[in-house]
């Protein structure tokens, strides 16, 4: 497991480099198209050896600070739909204490393939719209359920809150814009949530250096994402959003396959 902070890494800031770039470029792609933090993230700490829980703390640690500032960014710019906040972020946060709650207790992988499988075919038919110039703006339908089962997700797989939520949403007819601001600001109060139960469960031991170069990266990346957001076409907004969504679901279904 990689080791807390300490003097000795604290010695060689340079160390650090790697993992603020990281943070900063999936920060910016996260407030950008309202996805991406968590799973990149979260892959690159898995990758260093960081055991699922420690890394899905570590990075939700980071994002309470990063979507704070991404937050702000996207009400400023005036992205946020408060009509639809309100029904996302209390589902979102009760499921958040569960997920991260039982990642501690068990190992969450079963129904992995699934849900990967089911935001794979989601990205194409999103990409599909955003090319076709097909999405036709309407008021969603099911938002607390997705909501519940984002926060879920999000906090038993070390991501997938905006994964699960922007792109359903956007699938029955959101605003891209308002949505990806929407659904990036009411992620401050699920991922404090779910950094809590984390602190709770594990410990300060989930706050290792790898997290804290997130945290920089993601901090000075955040108010760049929802500028982008703001001045990009709705539909090619929604274009980007599917590439992004398969290109990750693909990549995580394939390590969980193999």
């Amino acid at each position: 497991m990689e080791a807390p902070i300490s003097p000795e890494w604290l010695a060689d800031p340079a160390t650090l480099l790697p993992f603020i770039l990281i943070g900063f470029a999936a920060q910016l792609i996260d407030g950008a198209l309202g996805m991406a933090f968590g799973q990149i993230s979260s892959t690159l700490l898995i990758a260093f050896g960081v055991p699922p829980a420690a890394a899905s703390a570590g990075v939700h640690t980071a994002e309470t600070f990063t979507t704070a500032v991404s937050g702000i960014s996207h009400v400023a710019h005036r992205n946020v739909d408060w009509w639809l906040f309100m029904r996302i972020v209390i589902p979102g946060v009760i499921g958040g204490v569960l997920g991260a709650y039982i990642l501690t207790q068990i190992q969450a992988d079963v129904a992995k393939p699934v849900v990967l499988t089911y935001l794979t075919a989601l990205g194409l038919y999103l990409f599909y719209r955003g090319i076709m110039h097909r999405h036709t703006e309407k008021r969603p339908k099911i938002i607390a359920p997705l909501g519940l089962a984002g926060g879920f997700l999000d906090a038993a797989g070390g991501g997938g809150w905006g994964a699960i939520v922007t792109s359903n949403l956007l699938v029955q007819g959101s605003n891209p814009r308002k949505t990806i601001g929407t659904v990036n600001t009411a992620e401050f109060f699920v991922t404090v949530t779910i950094s809590a139960t984390f602190l709770a469960t594990l410990g300060w031991k989930s706050f290792t250096f790898a997290t804290l170069g997130l945290l920089i990266g993601g901090v000075l990346a955040a108010p760049f994402g929802a500028w982008i957001a703001k001045r990009v076409n709705p539909d090619r907004l929604l274009t980007f959003v599917g590439a992004l969504l398969t290109l990750t679901s693909c990549y995580g279904l394939y390590r969980a396959l193999s």
